[in-house]
Formats: structure tokens, C-alpha cells, sequence
């Protein structure tokens, strides 16, 4: 795809949302399942997304939904509080006064941010684990209002059970089934409380969720090392919900930490434009990062998160740190700075770069490979089994220093101070650091790309098994491995991944568009990685038509 003309630029106002026009759709679009099934409820990897106008995030959506997890935790005897969080994204306030409505009629506990403030994802699980560690008689969940990365007039809605990481698939799978039959049904078994009175019902609790997530974080981190080395760090909240969170910890814990950009707007109309001319808070991209990036040279360090704080993006003086390359690194700090039991391993998703193989393998631990999304760490974070859990999008969190879970979402801003802590105590930079693990082991060179494929076509991607790939080498070389199950834990990856000595690529189909997602990465150069793509665009339309 080539890059948009205006990518990495200030959005123009013409492409900037109208705030009251897309809230207006929230409430006055309506869902007609019968008539478009597309207007459905479809939980993805992070909860239910969709544009108000496109008739796929709208107030009967959030109902119905709220609905079905307040009817889940009845059948699963859920009787502790339910945390609830929202982002700044211009449908996460109506998304949230919407799910209050049906939590306060159905008489759920509700905590949430005192003042009505933005609650990031991270600050969620941190608070739903903390509590249930002290409470395992009554169990809390919670909920966060947020979509992500994803443009300004999108919406999302993401649950997070007990165990306080994303919701796994047959959760949502019931959470979806049971919305869309209060959806089929005109909402006439969803409970209803006037938000107006709702805050009188004693149902809501506001409370102080920064403090205790603040309190706990030199429990993670080594913020003192930070705090001695003087290092300067620049903060883009890139208008997320973390923004109120850095001046607070700064003062804490005496941390030379600069917001270079404070504002809030539910347009987003300071962020740079994507790749594709689109605005996404997307901060592992060079082109939404682009004004953190013009200041790399005035902070030994600067961060940038995402609008729910589930993400990362590291910035040096060398500019922005690929994800693959930050995770690689942080492995490889933690497993020589932490004191964490020998058999505890490290998460990985399938799709995630093979240094991460190398690294952990000298540092003697083992790689827990699973299919793409965060869910499949949380029991292992919980338990503490996985001492980190990493997604290539630049998504990851890890153990205290003792041992313990943390919290079992990702955290964007844990990873954020663990890059100062890196530079604090090894005097180097994560991206030095990193070239200095090319020179040990080489240097990966990562794509990720798009092919198109019919909805037929997908359906035959995901139900493939290996015995159906043929092909015996790939790109010059032997295959070693056709896995359609992760090996971390035989879980059905929806896909294809393809091993060989100095490379391997991995296809999926998307669960929205008519492509396939293509993952590739060679450890010979661009020429290799060159034939490696069109190898394996071959291989897999090969065996899918």
C-alpha cells in the first residue's frame, strides 16, 4: 500500500470527526440484525469495535452488552465489584453513561475513577487483581470503554474477568451470543436505571484508582535508578488516558519526566496522520509518532502510549524503537536484573520476532509460543508462571520483582519506565542495546503485509491443518516446521506458520476484511526476505484455493 501524501503530518480539518454529529448517531442509529447482520455484535481480540455511523457501536449495542455481562456474572456467580474505565475517545463517555444504566438496574457494584476522570486499561487489571488477591470470596471484574488505537470515531467495549486480563474466546463468545439475542428480541429483557438517579442509587462507588496503581509501581520498576541517573524523559500521552498519571508520578518519585503535549480532544486533532492518511494514536507508528520522534534529540528518552495505555512506543535518540526490537530487549534486561525463579517462562506470540527465541534461549529460559492475542498469558502472569507476556503491536507486562502478577492486561506504562530503568542502570539505550544483540545473533529484518482472499478463501486459511502444506523447502531452505497450533500450547492459531533456519512467515485472515495478514522475517537480508514474501504468498494461496 503506498504511503498517504499527508502520513506523519498535522490531520487537516477536513478530515477531523464532528464530535456532536457522530454522538447523535450513537444514540439515534439503530441496529437491524435481520435486515444487516453486519450490524451484529463481534467481539475481536479486544472487545467489541465499531463506528456509530456505520451502525456497529451505537446505544443499543452497548446495552445489549452490558446486559450480557451482567447476565455471565449472575451464571457465574461474579458478586464483587465490576471496575469501570473509559478512554478519550469521543463514544467511550456516551459508551460509559450507557453501561452504567444497565450495571446500577442490575444492581452491580460499580468503582470507578473519582471526578469522572479517564481510567487506562492497564490501571483496570491492576485494580480487579489487586482486589481479588485480598477478596477471593468475591470477585471483581470490570469493564473498559475504550477502542484502542483506532480512529477517533470508533468506539469499543472490552470485558475483563476475575483474573483481570482480556476476556478469552468462549467468555465473549457467550457475552456476544447472549447481546445479540437481546438485540433480536428489541432490548425487552435489558434492565434499565436513569443515569441521572444512578449516582444516587449507591450502586457507584468513585473512587482513587490512580493512587494505589501510582503507590504500586516501584514494586515493578526500579524507579529510584531512574530517578539518580537524571534521566530526561519526554511523554506524548498522544490525548490518552494515562495523561493525568505522568505529573503525579513525576512528583512521587522525583523523576525529571516532561508532558510535551497535554492537550484532550476527543478529535484528536494534534495527532499526525497514519500511513493511510487516517488518524490512529497508533504509537509503534513512525507516522502518529511523528512529533514525539522531532524531539528525540531533546530527551535522553521519550515514551508514547496509546489512548487506553495498553501499548508502547519507545523513542531514543536513534528515533522510534521497532516493537519486536524493544521486546527483545526488555527480555533480555529482565531475565539478567530480575530474581525470578528459574522455571518461570517467556511469553510469546507466534508472530512475534525470533530474536526473542535467541534471546531468552542464552539467558537459559523457555519461550512460551502462543496464537496472537494478550489472552492466552494471563493464566500464565497470574500464576506466575510467564515472567513476560509480549505482543509484536507493542503490547506487553511482566512480573514484580518478587515474583508475583502485577496485573494480566498489557501496560504501556510499565514498559515506559522499564525503557528508563534499562538506560538508567546499563548506561545504554534500548536501541543500542538492541544493535548490540545483532551483532551476536544477526539482524532480523521484520515485515508485516496484506494479501487479498475471499471470505471462502479464509475460511480455508483457518481450518488448515500442516499435512495439507505440500512444500518441503521455502525460500532456498529446508522447512523445519508447519504449525497450525502454537507450540507454547496447542491452541489453534487460525492460520499458517511456516519455519525455516533463517526465516519464517505466519498467515491469518483478518476477521474483518477480505485479506489475509502475512507476518515475515528473515535473518539473510532484504533479497531473502524478498523471496521469502513471494514464496510464501504462493505457498499459502496454493493451499487455500
Amino acid at each position: 500500500m503506498a504511503i498517504h501524501s499527508g502520513a506523519g503530518k498535522t490531520a487537516p480539518q477536513s478530515v477531523l470527526v464532528n464530535v456532536p454529529k457522530l454522538v447523535s448517531a450513537y444514540y439515534l442509529n439503530e441496529p437491524d440484525l435481520e435486515q444487516n447482520p453486519e450490524h451484529c455484535v463481534a467481539f475481536g481480540t479486544s472487545g467489541h469495535r465499531g463506528c456509530a455511523y456505520d451502525v456497529k457501536f451505537n446505544e443499543s449495542h452497548i446495552l445489549s452488552i452490558t446486559q450480557a455481562i451482567c447476565d455471565y456474572r449472575k451464571q457465574n456467580d461474579i458478586f464483587g465489584p465490576l471496575f469501570l474505565g473509559k478512554d478519550t475517545h469521543a463514544l467511550s463517555e456516551a459508551a460509559f453513561n450507557s453501561a452504567i444504566e444497565v450495571l446500577v438496574a442490575n444492581e452491580v457494584q460499580v468503582i470507578t475513577q473519582e471526578n469522572g476522570d479517564f481510567t487506562p486499561t492497564p490501571v483496570i487489571s491492576h485494580a480487579i487483581v489487586s482486589y481479588n488477591k485480598n477478596h477471593p470470596n468475591e470477585l471483581a471484574d470490570g469493564i473498559v470503554v475504550t477502542p484502542s488505537h483506532n480512529p477517533p470515531e470508533d468506539g469499543g467495549f472490552k470485558y475483563n474477568p476475575p483474573n483481570g486480563g482480556p476476556a478469552d474466546t468462549d467468555v465473549t463468545k457467550w457475552i456476544e451470543d447472549r447481546a445479540n439475542q437481546l438485540l433480536m428480541e428489541d432490548l425487552v429483557e435489558v434492565e434499565l436505571f436513569p443515569f441521572a438517579k444512578a449516582s444516587r442509587s449507591g450502586f457507584i462507588r468513585y473512587e482513587d484508582l490512580m493512587t494505589p496503581y501510582i503507590n504500586d509501581l516501584e514494586n515493578i520498576v526500579n524507579l529510584k535508578a531512574i530517578s539518580d541517573a537524571g534521566i530526561k524523559v519526554g511523554i506524548d500521552p498522544l490525548g490518552g488516558s494515562g495523561i493525568n498519571f505522568w505529573p503525579v508520578i513525576a512528583k512521587k518519585y522525583n523523576l525529571d519526566l516532561t508532558v510535551v503535549n497535554d492537550s484532550v480532544d476527543p478529535r484528536f486533532a494534534f495527532m499526525p496522520l497514519d500511513k493511510d492518511g487516517k488518524i490512529r494514536m497508533d504509537c509503534s507508528s513512525p507516522y502518529s509518532m511523528a512529533n514525539l520522534i522531532a524531539l528525540k534529540d531533546d530527551f535522553d528518552l521519550s515514551i508514547g502510549n496509546d489512548p487506553d495505555y495498553d501499548r508502547h512506543g519507545i523513542v531514543t535518540p536513534d528515533g522510534l524503537m521497532n516493537p519486536n526490537h524493544f521486546l527483545a530487549v526488555a527480555i533480555d534486561y529482565l531475565l539478567t536484573h530480575r530474581d525470578w525463579e528459574a522455571s518461570v517462562e517467556i511469553g510469546k506470540t507466534l508472530v512475534s520476532s525470533s530474536m526473542i527465541d535467541k534471546v531468552t534461549e542464552r539467558n537459559k529460559r523457555k519461550v512460551k509460543e502462543v496464537p496472537v492475542g494478550f489472552k492466552w498469558f494471563v493464566e500464565g502472569l497470574n500464576k506466575g508462571k510467564l515472567a513476560f507476556g509480549g505482543e509484536e503491536s507493542a503490547g506487553a507486562a511482566f512480573l514484580r520483582f518478587d515474583g508475583t502478577v502485577w496485573c494480566t492486561d498489557k501496560d504501556g506504562f510499565i514498559m515506559g519506565l522499564l525503557a528508563a530503568e534499562i538506560l538508567a542502570v546499563t548506561g545504554k539505550t534500548p536501541s543500542t542495546l538492541y544493535k548490540e544483540l545483532e551483532q551476536e545473533f544477526g539482524a532480523p529484518i521484520y515485515k508485516r503485509l496484506d494479501a487479498p482472499a475471499t471470505p471462502e478463501q479464509k475460511s480455508r486459511l483457518k481450518a488448515l491443518s500442516a499435512d495439507d502444506v505440500k512444500a518441503d523447502t521455502l525460500a532456498g531452505e529446508p522447512i523445519m516446521q508447519k504449525l497450525t497450533h502454537a507450540p507454547g500450547n496447542n491452541a489453534a492459531i487460525g492460520g499458517l506458520k511456516v519455519v525455516t533456519e533463517s526465516g519464517w512467515f505466519a498467515a491469518r485472515p483478518s476477521g474483518t476484511e477480505d485479506i489475509y495478514k502475512i507476518y515475515l522475517e528473515s535473518f539473510k537480508g532484504e533479497e531473502h526476505l524478498a523471496l521469502l514474501e513471494k514464496e510464501a504468498k504462493k505457498l499459502v494461496d496454493s493451499v487455500i484455493s
